[in-house]
């Protein structure tokens, strides 16, 4: 359970709520980490990610569940950077996406030529990474 009540913790909480991108890090068959800018919802517990079903990500976390989530932001000397670890578990053939999703995301659509239904039909594998922990400066 991540602790929001220390000034980190508030830190921490402003960018899962505000934040439009995260980087996702999974990791390959051969070990290899695999990181990639995406689309999260934040629902309060869990970090929410929806992935096309034949995507690297999904094939990495079937055989390894564990994941780091970093933030954009950190300055040059290491400063405000913020790692999330966590496990995440794979939902496919997903058919709904929450409104908070939708109240960030909706707006670009167009520029990727996407519909809201295209766009739950494309990505049907609903992502949930249990954050285990996070640091940062």
């Amino acid at each position: 359970m991540l602790d929001f009540t220390t000034d980190f913790g508030k830190r921490l909480k402003r960018h899962l709520e505000e934040d439009e991108l995260i980087w996702f890090t999974s990791v390959t068959p051969r070990g290899m980490p695999s990181p990639n800018p995406v689309w999260f919802y934040w629902d309060g517990e869990i970090i929410l990610v929806y992935s096309q079903p034949a995507s690297y990500r999904v094939r990495n976390l079937r055989k390894n569940a564990q994941v780091a989530l970093t933030f954009e932001g950190a300055d040059a000397l290491g400063n405000e950077f913020i790692v999330i670890q966590g496990e995440a578990s794979l939902r496919p053939g997903n058919q709904s996406i929450p409104a908070g999703y939708w109240a960030k995301y909706e707006k670009f659509l167009p520029d990727i030529s996407l519909s809201v239904k295209q766009m739950i039909q494309d990505n049907s594998v609903e992502i949930r990474v249990n954050p285990l922990r996070a640091r940062g400066e």
